[in-house]
């Protein structure tokens, strides 16, 4: 079945006429037109009805078509309504989803074998959504996606054969994510991980008690991870990275080191000089097990972590002891991972060696 892609762009296309962000400031008009499909040279994909030979359903993946030949094509994009994807059904040949809006759908679909390395992934309804087309193609390599230009064709018969350009890069096996409160640094992690098809969330925060704002920020964490990942409310790091396979996301360090320090009684708080230098070795060796464990580790995982060297200088004896052990600890994991990245204003720096 041959797919031609007359435009790749959202409902009023990339740039949009007359909006002036920064998005589609940088674009020449025209740049993407409003996404349009065709099948085999005449068949529009968004007719209600299609001619006979063509088989059509629409699922909560979204519109499935089944080509005279056989060739098997989703087009996911729109809110999710239908019926519920057959899983025993053959995998697709070719994927044109709307990545900008639920990435997450991705990683779905391959943890129910419905994508596979040997589908053709295509991301479709490009807009302002993306900062920029460098941004869309940093998030569609991590994804194992791609964006072609309007006009572009391809055929579900040699999907596979064109696989070559979409073949998602190594990921590193250790990413360590920094950067200050609010920074973005969470959001680049979750996003990063958006299409694997098995994640376990590691929450190593408090839960928060009655505490409102914090509840209220960890419900907003939740509501914003993928519905088919796993959650982990842990501060036993070293066993997570000591298993054998799995991806995880470790959100984060910092409040890691302040459980550690809890559980260790090493803040300040005028126990005898004695005691305190006990508790602080406790959590230097605990610091260094971790450190041990993520050189060691086979999972696939990103960490967040703060960045707290860039600030003023914390004006308790607490907060510059927390400060100085998170650098330590921040620079021991960085020296051990293969990406380390830091996150500012919600952009990414890269902090290569």
């Amino acid at each position: 079945m041959e797919i031609r892609l007359e435009g790749t762009g959202g409902p009023e296309g990339w740039p949009v006429p007359g909006c002036p962000c920064a998005s589609c400031g940088r674009l020449a008009p025209g740049h993407r037109r409003p996404a349009s499909v065709v099948l085999d040279g005449s068949v529009r994909l968004a007719d209600a009805r299609l001619p006979d030979g063509y088989l059509v359903r629409q699922t909560a993946d979204g519109r499935e078509v089944t080509g005279p030949d056989g060739g098997r094509l989703l087009y996911a994009a729109g809110p999710a309504t239908g019926s519920p994807g057959r899983d025993a059904d053959p995998p697709f040949d070719v994927v044109l989803m709307d990545l900008p809006d639920r990435p997450e759908r991705l990683g779905d679909l391959r943890r129910r074998g419905r994508v596979t390395p040997a589908t053709r992934i295509i991301a479709v309804h490009l807009d302002h959504r993306v900062p920029a087309e460098s941004e869309l193609a940093r998030r569609l390599g991590l994804w194992g996606a791609t964006a072609v230009p309007d006009g572009t064709v391809v055929d579900t018969a040699g999907a596979e054969a064109a696989l070559a350009v979409q073949r998602r890069r190594a990921r590193p096996r250790r990413t360590l994510l920094l950067g200050g409160s609010r920074s973005g640094k969470s959001e680049e992690a979750e996003l990063r991980l958006a299409a694997e098809p098995e994640v376990t969330y590691v929450a190593t925060g408090p839960s928060g008690g009655d505490d409102p704002a914090w509840l209220a920020r960890v419900r907003t964490h939740r509501e914003r991870r993928p519905a088919h990942w796993r959650t982990l409310e842990t501060t036993d790091l070293v066993t997570v990275l000591s298993g054998a396979s799995g991806t995880f996301l470790v959100d984060g360090i910092g409040t890691w080191l302040a459980a550690v320090f809890d559980e260790c009684a090493a803040w300040p708080d005028g126990t005898p000089a004695d005691d305190h230098r006990a508790a602080l070795d406790r959590v230097a060796e605990r610091c260094d097990a971790l450190a041990a464990a993520w050189r060691g580790t086979r999972v696939q995982v990103v960490a967040v972590s703060d960045e707290v060297g860039l600030g003023v200088i914390p004006a308790t004896p607490a907060g510059r002891l927390f400060r100085d052990a998170l650098g330590r600890l921040n620079q021991a994991l960085a020296r051990e991972s293969e990406d380390v990245a830091l996150v500012v204003a919600g952009r990414v720096v890269p902090l290569p060696l």
